[in-house]
């Protein structure tokens, strides 16, 4: 068994990016993933976990050899034992998209089986990748002040300088005092109106909620039980726009955090998914429905497209802005229990599942249906290619794909595959 190096300090040269915003490194015949670093580098790294197995992970300290991609981080407050957020806010934008590239495509070898190559493409937005979220959501510390978990830890950073927020979201709501223990949920929509709602902290351990589906932050609101929400500035009911039409919903429910992405993925799933008019489509973990809605455009008035939602409260605001296309039916329910309720035959389905991805049983339940394109949405890599291995083995396979940075100065990338068979 190998020592602990917990707390420790060496130099290591990284080699190359390992997914989890991490760079590789090797001391010992033992691997180290480290934080805050770029490939090639030379850096004094302070070891923060050791699992005693053949790795540990570090913080990089210090760097003795700098890559010529880094540059002065664009985040005040990312850095060793800092915001966990902007981890890479330290990288030139075109530099961190050939980072992220290499994740993507390593991922899918590794876990899939698949050799693609990918380039990560930027969305719409500033050039140094700062701006670019219209939502957040905030923790509150028992003292009452908001602010960004730390890296792996319940621990808060409270100063809000995040260079990766819209102007003007976070305003006077770093120096206010919040009821402690609760979460803001901050979102600037599409007309420039900020919203603010505040979450109680959870009532019961045994409850659940279907409030928001997706990242850390969501699953544990869902874990730890229902919540009270108060509406403290705006209506609670941001108006968000794709191509010519609104949606009305919860500030608490999911829509993209970029403010190009939601318009952009519409595009792609519009070029892919091949429906024909008079045809079937399903839309599974549809939200509000952004992408029924492009899949109703194309099988018109005497087709259906059929969509699933846990959050029975996006499936209702859903309904609510597709209320002029009676081809479009959305129902509330756990995705992979609810393939009984949906029309067979399906000549394409779109999924956006949460980051932990669609699963073995997701998977095989549209395999079943039979589909004969499959346009599948990941906001991680290694879920992505988990889900995309397993479109393969039920005979599919990987015909298109893109990614995009829609989380520039973070490890974070999306990725779109077009599976068809």
């Amino acid at each position: 068994m190998s020592a602990n190096w917990f707390g420790e300090t060496f130099e290591v040269r990284v080699d190359g990016p390992a997914h989890g915003g991490f760079c590789v490194g090797r001391r010992d015949g033992r691997v180290v993933f480290v934080r805050h670093t770029l490939p090639g580098e030379l850096v004094l790294v302070r070891v923060t976990e050791d699992p005693g197995k053949s790795f540990c992970r570090a913080d990089a300290v210090e760097v003795l050899d700098p890559s010529p991609d880094r540059i002065p981080a664009r985040c005040p407050i990312s850095g060793p034992g800092a915001s966990g957020c902007c981890d890479f806010s330290h990288v030139t934008p075109g530099a961190l998209r050939v980072i992220k590239s290499t994740v993507v495509r390593e991922q899918l070898a590794k876990i899939a089986q698949i050799d693609r190559e990918v380039t990560v493409e930027a969305l719409p937005g500033r050039d140094d990748g700062t701006q670019w979220r219209s939502r957040v959501r905030l923790a509150v510390d028992d003292t009452g002040r908001a602010g960004f978990h730390r890296f792996r830890s319940s621990r808060l950073v409270t100063d809000l300088r995040c260079p990766q927020v819209v102007p003007g979201l976070y305003d006077e709501l770093g120096d206010a005092s919040w009821r402690p223990d609760s979460e803001l949920h901050v979102v600037v929509d599409s007309t420039g109106t900020r919203h603010v709602v505040e979450s109680s902290a959870a009532q019961s351990r045994t409850a659940r909620t279907d409030r928001g589906r997706r990242g850390a932050a969501a699953r544990r609101a869902g874990a730890s039980g229902p919540r009270r929400h108060r509406v403290l500035e705006g209506t609670g009911r941001p108006v968000e726009r794709v191509g010519a039409r609104d949606w009305e919903l919860d500030a608490t429910g999911f829509w993209q955090a970029h403010t190009g992405a939601a318009d952009r993925y519409s595009d792609v799933v519009r070029n892919w998914s091949g429906a024909l008019s008079g045809a079937t489509a399903w839309d599974l973990y549809c939200g509000v429905g952004v992408f029924a809605s492009v899949l109703a455009d194309q099988v018109g008035p005497h087709g259906s497209v059929v969509g699933a939602e846990f959050s029975r409260q996006a499936v209702v605001d859903g309904r609510a802005a597709l209320d002029d296309l009676p081809q479009v039916s959305l129902y509330s329910g756990r995705v992979e229990r609810m393939f009984d309720r949906l029309p067979s035959n399906p000549s394409v389905v779109v999924l956006d599942p949460p980051r932990s991805g669609a699963g073995r049983d997701v998977v095989a339940g549209v395999s079943a249906a039979g589909a004969g394109a499959l346009v599948h949405i990941g906001c991680d890599p290694a879920a992505f290619a988990r889900d995309a291995g397993l479109y393969e083995q039920a005979g599919y396979r990987l015909t298109e794909l893109r990614a995009f940075d829609a989380f520039p100065l973070t490890h974070h990338v999306e990725v779109i595959g077009l599976f068809t068979r």
